[in-house]
């Protein structure tokens, strides 16, 4: 299991927020933690301690000017750890060369490959044939419906579509990406523990493929991770946000390294 780090930004600095509170119809999330210091700064602490993998995720609407703010912040990051890091939030291949050129080691997209609550090959590929196939991570974040199914959701976890998270789409998915990011949405930011129905399957699927998967969401304590190491076979890499210190919470980034050692 490996440590990813992450540095999420809203309104041009960086944050950690409660997912399910994210709306464009609000006028602001429920905020875990508002950094006074920039993007730059924990992109230079993941450098030092030589932790890559992690993720930048802009979290406001592309096209507008929250969304330009977030931009800048990430490309600052993207300069203080060039290769080390993924960045997502409004990707589409007219900006994801872009991206790639700024430092990024991935573009990590959900909205623009679906379409009317469907998966949208023909985008995908529109996708794939500018970054290929090994800069390419997929955001399957997802919540629980009312038949037990994980569905994914996009456009900042509002809308619902029909791709149903299993082992099936998985391995069906893993052939036009090289990595998966999956939020659990329904527990992000909460600090209350991990989907731990979710992780079994992604488990499984990581287990079983060797395909690098990355799980988010509710980790609030050393105990999660050990049940997210029992759960998952030890398969599943992790990302911790509003727990960690650097954000506000009680976990340091030494310790969470050491218990995913």
């Amino acid at each position: 299991m490996r440590l990813r780090p992450c540095i999420d930004i809203h309104d041009g600095k960086v944050k950690q927020i409660v997912g399910s509170s994210l709306r464009d119809d609000k006028d602001a999330p429920s905020q875990n933690f508002v950094s006074a210091r920039g993007a730059e700064f924990f992109a230079e602490i993941y450098r030092k301690r030589d932790l890559p993998g992690g993720h930048i995720i802009l979290l406001n609407p592309a096209g507008t000017p929250a969304y330009e703010a977030d931009a800048a912040e990430a490309r600052q990051a993207l300069a203080a750890y060039p290769g080390g890091m993924q960045v997502g939030g409004g990707i589409w291949p007219e900006n994801a060369k872009a991206w790639l050129d700024a430092g990024a080691s991935h573009v990590i997209v959900t909205s623009y490959v679906f379409r009317e609550g469907r998966l949208d090959k023909e985008r995908l590929h529109e996708l794939l044939a500018v970054t290929g196939r090994e800069h390419l991570v997929l955001d399957l974040s997802c919540r629980k419906d009312p038949s037990g199914d994980y569905v994914v959701v996009t456009d900042r976890w509002q809308k619902k579509t029909s791709l149903v998270v299993n082992e099936e789409t998985l391995e069906v998915l893993s052939q036009d990406a090289d990595e998966f990011l999956i939020h659990a949405a329904d527990v992000e930011g909460k600090r209350g523990g991990v989907e731990e129905d979710l992780v079994r399957i992604l488990g499984a699927f990581a287990k079983n493929s060797g395909f690098p998967v990355t799980y988010a969401g509710g980790v609030h304590a050393l105990e999660d991770l050990a049940l997210l190491k029992k759960a998952s076979g030890g398969a599943l890499d992790v990302t911790v946000g509003s727990a960690l210190d650097l954000f506000g919470g009680d976990l340091s980034l030494e310790e969470l390294e050491a218990a995913c050692r």
